[in-house]
């Protein structure tokens, strides 16, 4: 579900990004300027900043625990979802196996994920579904290593990078997002109370994050792959490249476009799809429990899968261990008919959807509730307007791509590293909020725009420093 477009100088692909339009064109060399935030002291804040914290209530997380996999319920794999042909998870919940169902495994390759999650690889001749119903004969609980992918195309207008922003097909494309969502104003609420509007840790699981990008200088932390071959600091597709820019591309620097996050080395890059832009049940387990081993406080999936609510037990597991600690923020989907994709569905995951040009309108692309899939979504933010009709360029997203370009995209992607991007601002200035009360305070904090709940940063920070 992939698309690639080589630009000059701009080119990327997306993941949960949606929609694909424009023309090429020859493109200058100068990068764009960045949308710069009010410097401290420069401008005061609307209303008096309160600014105050109450006790600490979060729970200290370490490494210690995190490794092993515990699940609860009745299981109902999804074989007709998408998953890895050749195998099969088995999960025991880390109560280990006994002496009848390992007998079941004793002519089966087998591999560890984490304690209570194993592969086992299919014997030839046998499908996959058949193969795991002989092991729940035996007693083994089983399901498919789903597939989860960058549901998405690139928005393939190439942008003229400039010092006042994009020039594509002669229109200026700027950050018009930051104001919709209030990040300036949010800004300078915490310059107001003496806070610098920077980041906590947040794991952006994606394809990777490009390091040495000019605009993500300093900014990201070594992190770890657990798909592909290459270094988390490492991204061959972009798609990981433009999220982690989307949350915290280095602001006020003079350079390309400013993130929601200001400063710090606070980008955890957690490679959990491939080059394609794929990734596995397997994959995700372990990079959700890497995030969380790493501090994460904030924990971006742009990233998602038709697989039915619930049916993924192994994944189910891992984020409602990781909720405990992180605020977890995943894109909706960006089809209109399939209803909220998983794992956004996660009851305790913050699905994120879409508006495009006209902020209390869901964009055509955006994944949204019908009768057969009643999740709603939890919030909404700008993800560009894509191909939906009467879009023009100026209404896309401007994002990072690899070395050292930008580019525009569209999709809910694009939305969901703002909603990450906020809950970082919020858990930076007050540390003591635990990640329910994160999500709490920012889901009752938004704008309501024509009905929808709209993001809104500086509602967010002033209620989170109350």
């Amino acid at each position: 579900m992939k698309t690639s477009v080589a630009l000059p100088l701009l080119a990327l692909s997306m993941s949960l990004a949606s929609c694909s339009s424009g023309s090429g064109g020859t493109v200058p060399q100068t990068p764009p300027a960045s949308t710069t935030p009010p410097a401290t002291g420069t401008t005061p804040p609307p209303a008096p900043a309160i600014c105050a914290q109450g006790t600490d209530q979060s729970t200290p997380v370490t490494a210690s625990g995190l490794g092993t996999l515990s699940v609860s319920g009745t299981f109902a794999p999804d074989w007709s979802a998408p998953h890895v042909p050749g195998r099969v998870l088995i999960v025991d919940g880390g109560r280990g196996l006994s002496a009848q169902k390992l007998s079941a495994l004793s002519t089966v390759r087998t591999q560890s994920v984490i304690s209570g999650l194993t592969l086992a690889f299919t014997p030839g001749g046998e499908s996959d579904e058949a193969f795991a119903g002989r092991l729940e004969a035996s007693g083994l609980k089983v399901q498919p290593d789903y597939v989860y992918r960058k549901l998405a195309t690139i928005v393939n207008d190439p942008g003229y990078p400039g010092n006042g922003g994009f020039m594509s097909g002669g229109v200026n494309v700027t950050q018009n997002y930051l104001t919709r969502v209030r990040a300036d104003r949010a800004w300078t609420f915490l310059n107001g109370c003496g806070k610098t509007p920077a980041g906590v840790v947040t794991a952006v699981l994606d394809t990777g994050t490009e390091a040495a990008h000019e605009d993500l200088q300093g900014r990201v932390l070594p992190g770890a792959h657990f798909a592909g071959t290459t270094a988390a600091t490492v991204d061959e597709d972009g798609h990981g490249t433009a999220t982690a820019g989307l949350i915290g591309a280095a602001t006020n620097n003079g350079k390309g476009v400013a993130g929601i996050t200001w400063g710090g080395q606070n980008l955890l890059p957690v490679k959990v799809l491939s080059s394609e832009g794929e990734g596995s049940t397997s994959t995700l387990v372990k990079g959700v429990n890497y995030a969380v081993s790493q501090g994460a406080k904030v924990i971006n999936m742009s990233l998602g899968s038709t697989v039915a609510g619930g049916a993924d037990k192994a994944l189910d597991a891992a984020l409602s261990a990781a909720a405990e600690s992180a605020v977890l923020v995943a894109s909706a989907g960006n089809t209109a008919t399939d209803g909220v994709y998983y794992p956004a569905s996660h009851s305790r995951v913050i699905a994120v959807g879409a508006v495009g040009a006209m902020d209390g309108v869901l964009a055509c692309y955006s994944a949204r509730p019908n009768e057969k899939y009643p999740r709603q979504l939890d919030i909404v933010a700008p993800g560009g307007a894509g191909d939906c009709a009467g879009a023009t360029p100026a209404q896309q997203m401007l994002i990072l791509a690899p070395g050292n370009r930008y580019g525009v995209a569209a999709g809910t992607s694009e939305s969901a590293p703002l909603v990450s991007g906020v809950a970082a601002l919020m858990r930076a200035a007050n540390p003591k909020l635990t990640a329910e009360q994160t999500k709490g305070l920012l889901l009752s904090s938004v704008n309501r725009a024509n009905g929808l709940p709209l993001l809104d940063a500086e509602a967010a920070v002033r209620a989170a420093t109350k």
